[in-house]
């Protein structure tokens, strides 16, 4: 039997919040929108003692386009607002560098979710990543963890474009949350390409 998950593993754009309407990248706070239950869910798992880790391809600074210090100061608001909502992010993990990098950060590469396994000391079986793109998928299949679809973001076109899914798949991460906190889901290692 699989153990309960106590370590989340979220994307952010397109899962925390939404991408700006010209497909273009937040480059600053005043352009954060949370998605609808996002910011609850943070609260929410926090309570219920889930580790919660984000881990987010951010190429918009390997691209020169963001200053990597500017994400750090986007990303210090959102841990700020979502400490004052009275929850946490314990680990953030960011991959600046632009796709042709050939880094072993940027998803689909696992480097990320390792790091993120690593920091919160909870094995493998224990923890879920939850994403909006065929890379956060692969990600996590190649770490060796299951993973959750949701539709937001990219995630409709990506449940669109897989003919076969073997990953549960909600409609945002409030509907995610609700899930795994009532204990109706339990990931399973998935067969994503």
């Amino acid at each position: 039997m699989r153990p309960p998950i106590r370590h989340v593993i979220l994307d952010r754009d397109g899962v925390l919040n939404a991408e700006p309407g010209d497909g273009g990248y937040v480059t600053d706070w005043a352009q954060w929108r949370w998605l609808p239950g996002a910011l609850e869910s943070l609260v929410l798992l926090h309570a219920e003692g889930v580790c919660i880790s984000v881990a987010t391809n951010q190429s918009c600074v390997g691209r020169g386009i963001l200053a990597r210090d500017r994400l750090d100061a986007i990303h210090a608001s959102m841990l700020d607002e979502v400490a004052r909502a009275g929850g946490a992010i314990d680990h953030l993990f960011v991959c600046p560098h632009a796709p042709g990098d050939l880094c072993g950060c940027r998803k689909p590469a696992p480097g990320m979710l390792r790091d993120a396994i690593e920091a919160s000391g909870i094995p493998r079986p224990a923890t879920v990543a939850v994403g909006d793109d065929l890379r956060d998928l692969q990600a996590a299949k190649a770490a060796g963890i299951p993973a959750a679809l949701v539709r937001t973001g990219k995630g409709a076109a990506t449940e669109a474009a897989l003919d076969e899914i073997d990953v549960p798949v909600f409609d945002n991460v409030r509907a995610f949350t609700a899930a795994l906190l009532s204990g109706s889901i339990a990931p399973v290692e998935s067969r994503i390409p």
